[in-house]
Order: structure tokens, then sequence, then C-alpha cells
């Protein structure tokens, strides 16, 4: 076996000297960081903006999402909160709702992505998969602070939870749990590179790729939902996040459906991006190096063979 089960960390901070630093909130900016980095290169492949545009960018809509995750957790929730409203600042100790995050999230960037100039389409297209990645890396805060588990499991990559929690979810300590975490994570880095893959290869229209993004993380929250033992509203059987997942996949189709009837309103060529821009440069170069090119060196004619034999010369009279 690869691992007889996966461990918690003992606490959710991390002490370096004096500092402590939440390793929640540590996850999330780390993720933040790698989205912005790599939306960044996508924008600068594209000629459409800049890092520093990006940068821009993050910080409107990453508070944005951040505010907009809480309040979707804090409502979805409300009785964690209804009786100590200071709770509702403490984001450290978990809880932030990802649709409520890119319900405000997304619309917020694109706005400030618009008035940096940027086509909110060709944004959203750059942006889907660092979400992703984001997301991806982000999921590990929940690791630290051992929530958001599975049910049960004896499988060799069952999760280690403490005493205690195992309790609080209504279960006997060394009990192992699905590491829904794990597959969230793991589910949003290959959607990163599908979405990368699909970009790179297909150039779907400006825009879809985005609900691309939509359609394949809500499928995989989906069923991840289904594993989880946290409290939460159930109707008709299914998780209140389910339902939410089912809407955003039924979304996601009907833009796909609406938009392809639609007629394009960006030039193809900031659709093509990287590949067709770094064509048209080396041909440029090319062009260059033909214009600056030194012409080749003649070597001079040689004389007429006769008139140059001086033993050949006429010697007259």
């Amino acid at each position: 076996m690869l691992f007889a089960s996966i461990p918690s960390p003992s606490g959710g901070v991390i002490n370096i000297g004096p500092l402590a630093i939440h390793a929640y909130g540590l996850m999330i900016a780390l993720g933040v960081v790698a989205g912005v980095w790599l939306t960044g290169g996508r924008l600068e492949a594209r000629h459409v903006g800049t890092r520093d545009d990006m940068s821009y960018i993050a910080i409107r809509g990453v508070i944005a999402g951040v505010i907009g995750a809480r309040l979707y957790h804090v409502a979805t929730d409300w009785s964690s909160f209804q009786h100590d409203l200071v709770k509702i600042v403490e984001i450290w100790k978990g809880g932030l709702g990802i649709p409520g995050g890119l319900l405000l999230g997304i619309p917020v960037g694109l706005w400030a992505g618009k008035r940096r100039g940027i086509s909110p389409a060709i944004l959203a297209t750059c942006t889907a998969p660092a979400i992703a990645l984001a997301q991806s890396i982000g999921r590990w805060g929940n690791w630290f602070n051992q929530e958001l588990f599975g049910g049960p499991t004896t499988l060799p990559w069952a999760l280690r939870v403490s005493g205690e929690k195992a309790i609080a979810a209504g279960y006997l300590p060394g009990t192992t749990f699905h590491p829904t975490f794990l597959y969230e994570s793991l589910w949003n880095l290959a959607l990163c590179g599908v979405l990368l893959l699909i970009d790179r290869r297909w150039r779907p229209r400006p825009g879809h790729l985005m609900a691309y993004y939509v359609i394949g993380y809500f499928l995989g929250r989906f069923w991840v939902e289904g594993l989880r033992v946290d409290p939460a509203h159930h109707i008709g059987g299914l998780r209140l996040n389910q339902w939410t997942s089912i809407v955003a996949v039924v979304m996601g189709v009907a833009y796909l459906l609406w938009s392809s009837g639609r007629p394009l309103l960006i030039e193809p060529a900031v659709i093509e991006g990287v590949d067709e821009a770094h064509e048209h440069e080396h041909e440029h170069e090319h062009e260059h190096e033909h214009e600056h090119e030194p012409e080749p060196e003649h070597e001079p004619e040689s004389a007429d063979p006769e008139s140059a034999d001086p033993e050949s010369a006429d010697p007259g009279p």
C-alpha cells in the first residue's frame, strides 16, 4: 500500500518565531498568487493586457470574492452565527462558500478588467483555468483545519483526524474518513489542465472557457459534496450545495447554447491568441533579418586571358 492513511496537521497555525500564520489563509493566498501569475501570463500571451493589469484586477476581484464567499457561508449556515455575530469575520477559522465567491468575485473582476480596457469575454477566457488552479491550492486549507471531510472509509488514502473532530462529526475516535479536500483539489488541478488544453487546441469562442470551467467545477463539486458529513441543509435528499451545483451546470450549458448562435463581436486575431501572434512575430523577424542582410561579395571578374598574357600580346613591328 502507498498509504496507511493520511494524517492531519496537529494545528491550523504555522509559527515562525513570534509570527503566527493561519494555514487556512496562507493556502488561499498561495492559490491567489498562482492564479494571478497564470492569468497575467495568458493576458500577455494574447497581447490584450499585462501582469500589472492583472494585479489591479485581482485586488478587486479577490476582495469581492472573499466577501461573497463569506456571505454565502453565513447565509447557508446562519444558525452557527446568529447568537455570536463576531464569528462572521473570523474567516481564518474556515467557512468560505465557493459559489458565493464566484458569484461576486467574477463579475467584479470582469468589471475591473473592463476599466483597464480588457474585453470581459477575453478576460474570462484567460481567467478560467487560473480559478481552478487557485481552488486546487486553496482547498488544502481545509486539511489544516481538519474540516469538510467525507464519510468513514478504510481506503489506503483515508484521512485521520483528531478524536475531538471525529466525535464532533458523530463517529468514534480513530475513525478514518474520505479526504474530500484532496478529491476536490485534484479535480480542480485536472480541470485547470483540461481547460488549458482545450484553449490551446480548439480556441473556443471568448467567454466559453469560463462556462466550461463552471460546468466542470460544479460537476466535481456535486459528487464531492455528496461524500461530506458536515451539517448542511437538505432539500429532496440532496445537500444545498448539490442543488447549487445543478443550477450552475444548467446555467453554464444554457449560456453555451445561447451564445453559440450570436454573432462574434471580437476580432478573430485576438481569439487565436499566442500561437498566431508568435507566428507573425517570427515572420517579421525573418523579414527584418533579410532587409539588413548584407549583399554577398562578388569576386572581381578576371580580365580577358588574352589581354592579361604578355606573351600573347601583339609584338608590333
